[in-house]
């Protein structure tokens, strides 16, 4: 985005809506009008892959790096749009407004899913949206409804676990399962396709109210996932399939262990003598949902912290390098623009700073993080900030702003935000005193946690790192998307011409 804009962050789940999760019914138009009238030009939300409650419901450890959450989609829409009768729909859950209820969602989905797959089961062979939905995204969705079929077949088992012959991807074997569960991959791929359908219906009603949506992307994925399992190559792997190496970060001033992420490194060698085909399809694949992505961890492209496998700290990890200037390049060759926000937070090296730059990529700015000791060189303070960023109050990993500034502020701290303000902070005024001010940052693009427009404390969270469950829960209520809300951020987007 070269165009001075603001936007808000909020994802699909924190939705209004009545079947347990937020999805891309009814209330995410509601939202789009919502920013619309607020004269916001941007949507920022999480990752929208498929997601499980054995791992927390984290929208970073997906099953796959492709496919789509099918918690999204909308039985309003499906009635709507005929795929569905509305005597499918069955109960809904509006008790449910305030926190998502996964387990609700995903037995509400799965009966309306169903439904349709019965309506339109016999004609799907001579339907050519659907048809032409499998021709296109065959790379993916066929190992996909595969992985997905198996593992459920055996109730949920990590695929190195499985057989050999399906383990290690034997013609034959997977031939026969091709063959004995026909209808079963059917569904799978329906359900992609309506997943498909309906987010491209959202993201049309957004772009032509100059809506762009910023879709987020893990740089590493899950383990046990279609990704790993149809391309065991790219991975360090051992000959049993097993990951010789993890990925986290070191040891540094928040924790003495660093950070064990678990998921297995990638092999860029391999991946090199494929001209880097896995990653420029997966670029591919979210440019064409997304109108900008953020690349998360975006540091490992450069160098990566690399731990051996059965550690059961990042302690005795190495930083090893990976080959970013000409990974890049292999991108910036297939693709007219790369969309790119690169989320280069924490400490970075000289040689992260230079892949950004070359590339043109613009970085991220965090307000909280500005009021420590030495805020005078702080690159996340705004007198430091420049105008290929986009600067935050706050993003999903952080407290909110309120809760921040409760819990997480020392007293000098409050001295120099009051200092930096011209005001004294307030558990009441700190969440639009800090909007305010990254409103007025020189970025190009300001975006806001919808939990910091709301003024919302700590129980508002929607994620605290390295804590595995109570993440990714809050939701926002249909009465709290007001006309005032909406006039008090647009005469702020006016004021520090974002419109």
């Amino acid at each position: 985005m070269r165009r001075r804009g603001s936007g808000v962050l909020l994802h699909i789940t924190s939705l209004p809506g009545d079947f347990g999760t937020g999805d891309f019914g009814p209330g995410a138009y509601r939202f789009a009008d919502f920013l619309e009238a607020a004269g916001q030009s941007v949507w920022q939300i999480l990752p929208m892959g498929p997601t499980s409650p054995a791992i927390g419901n984290s929208p970073y450890s997906s099953s796959s790096a492709y496919a789509g959450n099918r918690l999204f989609i909308s039985p309003d829409k499906l009635a709507r749009d005929g795929f569905i009768h509305e005597s499918d729909i069955g109960p809904r859950l509006a008790d449910s407004a305030h926190t998502a209820n996964y387990e609700a969602a995903e037995q509400a989905k799965e009966r309306v899913l169903r439904a349709a797959f019965g309506h339109r089961e016999n004609r799907l062979d001579s339907d050519p949206g659907f048809q032409g939905f499998c021709r296109k995204n065959a790379y993916w969705l066929d190992d996909f409804a595969l992985f997905t079929v198996i593992k459920n077949r055996f109730h949920g088992q990590v695929w190195d676990q499985w057989p050999a012959e399906l383990r290690d991807r034997h013609h034959d074997a997977l031939h026969r399962v091709t063959g004995e569960m026909h209808t079963e991959l059917n569904y799978i791929k329906f359900v992609q396709y309506l997943f498909n359908v309906q987010w491209n219906d959202l993201k049309t009603y957004c772009n032509e109210r100059r809506i762009q949506m910023v879709g987020d992307a893990p740089i590493y994925v899950t383990f046990d996932s279609a990704d790993v399992w149809a391309n065991p190559q790219y991975f360090k792997l051992d000959h049993n399939k097993h990951p010789r190496a993890v990925a986290g970060v070191p040891p540094d001033y928040f924790s003495e262990t660093g950070q064990l992420w678990g998921n297995p490194v990638f092999d860029w060698d391999a991946l090199k003598r494929d001209n880097y085909n896995w990653w420029v399809r997966r670029v591919g694949r979210n440019i064409e949902l997304y109108d900008m992505i953020r690349i998360d961890h975006f540091r490992g492209f450069a160098g990566y912290w690399e731990i051996p496998y059965g550690e059961k700290t990042a302690i005795n990890g190495q930083w090893v390098e990976a080959p970013g200037m000409e990974f890049f390049d292999a991108l910036a060759a297939r693709f007219a623009s790369l969309p790119i926000i690169a989320e280069d937070l924490g400490v970075i090296t000289p040689d992260v700073r230079e892949l950004r730059d070359t590339f043109n990529l613009p970085g991220m700015k965090i307000v909280q993080f500005s009021f420590g000791n030495g805020i005078g060189k702080n690159v996340d303070a705004l007198h430091n900030h420049v105008p290929n960023c986009v600067a935050y109050t706050g993003t999903h990993d952080n407290n909110t702003t309120r809760g921040w500034f409760k819990a997480e502020t020392t007293a000098q701290d409050r001295e120099r935000l009051a200092e930096y303000l011209g005001l004294d902070p307030t558990e009441d005024n700190i969440a639009w005193s800090l909007v305010r001010l990254t409103m007025s940052s020189c970025a190009h693009l300001a975006v806001f946690p919808m939990q910091d427009l709301l003024g919302l404390d700590e129980t508002a969270r929607m994620n605290t790192p390295s804590i595995a469950n109570g993440n990714w829960c809050w939701r926002v209520a249909p009465h709290q998307l007001d006309g005032t809300l909406e006039k008090k951020l647009r005469e702020l987007t006016l004021l520090f011409g974002r419109i």
